[in-house]
């Protein structure tokens, strides 16, 4: 997020220091995701009798690829018709009245950005509507932060729905998602009540300009951006039913609702390729190894590549709206 002028920035810049833990932290991650990856993918070739390219290729040549590529672009457009609603609907919660058709650029233009690093998409739009609408760099922050915050939580609330209708068959760890969702609603309400001064009066964090959309937020405006946002996650579902059908997988609704939540937050961990959400794939389906590799290299990848194609789109009218 950048403004104007620098002196009124409300947040001093994040030591280099951490910023190198932070890439080192993740390095780690990522080359252990692709270790997991290739010895499981490896074992599954050598049961096979096969090597690991041809059993790689075999995968690949048993997908139907033309229905999997209308049904993802056909995913991926209704998304971004979704992605752009919440976030107009809460800069008109918190800031003012932008239209919809005034952010569509933008979070278009964002999704090329969001390629390597989602929240520095958003942060692109922090910098456009400043520049465009001359909104504070500051106040555009504070409602992006809120979106991320609810981001969070809305993906706990579904996997607690999903694991409520179809627990059973789901791996050990899935039961901790009910105490898990129970410490996330208590964190929530005692969130709630500190940005409305109910709780911890002197504690003066609630100041900040960064926090302003959440304390100005209520109970409607996180129960809002759920009913907003649910459409996507719910689509994703049926999506991700299918694809996996067409990679040869056996897949129902109800066993993805709990799984998917739990990978969308793995795809937000910044490795390359997606290789955490890909790694989360294998490892919830054991006996498919090669195919869900697969599966989730091109599923996560693709719709990354394909919105970056949607912004592309947008890109001209971003650029004259901002330089004219």
């Amino acid at each position: 997020m950048n403004e104007d002028n620098p002196a009124e920035m409300p947040e001093s810049a994040p030591p280099k220091t951490g910023g190198r833990i932070g890439r080192v932290i993740f390095l780690l991650i990522t080359v252990g995701c692709f270790t997991y990856l290739y010895f499981r993918i490896a074992g599954a070739a050598a049961r096979e009798g096969l090597s690991l390219t041809a059993y790689m290729a075999g995968v690949f040549a048993n997908v139907s690829w033309g229905y999997w590529l209308l049904l993802m672009m056909s995913y991926s457009l209704f998304y971004f018709a979704i992605d752009t609603l919440v976030a107009a609907r809460a800069l008109n919660w918190f800031i003012g009245k932008i239209r919809y058709r005034d952010i569509l650029p933008v979070r278009a233009s964002a999704y090329i950005i969001s390629i390597f690093n989602e929240q520095v998409g958003k942060g692109a739009m922090a910098w456009y509507l400043n520049r465009r609408h001359g909104v504070p760099g500051w106040e555009v922050g504070s409602v992006m932060l809120f979106i991320m915050f609810c981001e969070l939580f809305y993906l706990l609330v579904w996997a607690t729905i999903g694991y409520a209708f179809g627990s059973e068959g789901l791996p050990d760890v899935f039961s901790l998602i009910p105490w898990i969702a129970l410490g996330g609603a208590l964190f929530w309400l005692l969130w709630l009540a500190y940005f409305k001064g109910r709780l911890l009066p002197g504690l003066q964090l609630r100041e900040r300009r960064i926090l302003n959309a959440f304390k100005q937020a209520d109970i409607r405006h996180y129960l809002y951006f759920f009913l907003l946002r649910s459409p996507a996650l719910l689509a994703a579902v049926a999506v991700y039913t299918v694809a996996l059908n067409l990679f040869g997988v056996d897949a129902s609704i109800l066993m993805l609702l709990p799984y998917l939540p739990v990978i969308f937050f793995a795809a937000t961990v910044p490795t390359p390729m997606r290789a955490a959400a890909i790694t989360f794939w294998v490892i919830l389906f054991p006996e498919n190894e090669g195919q869900m590799a697969a599966f989730g290299l091109v599923q996560h990848n693709f719709f990354i590549l394909f919105n970056a194609l949607i912004g592309l789109v947008f890109w001209r009218k971003a650029q004259r709206d901002l330089f004219g």
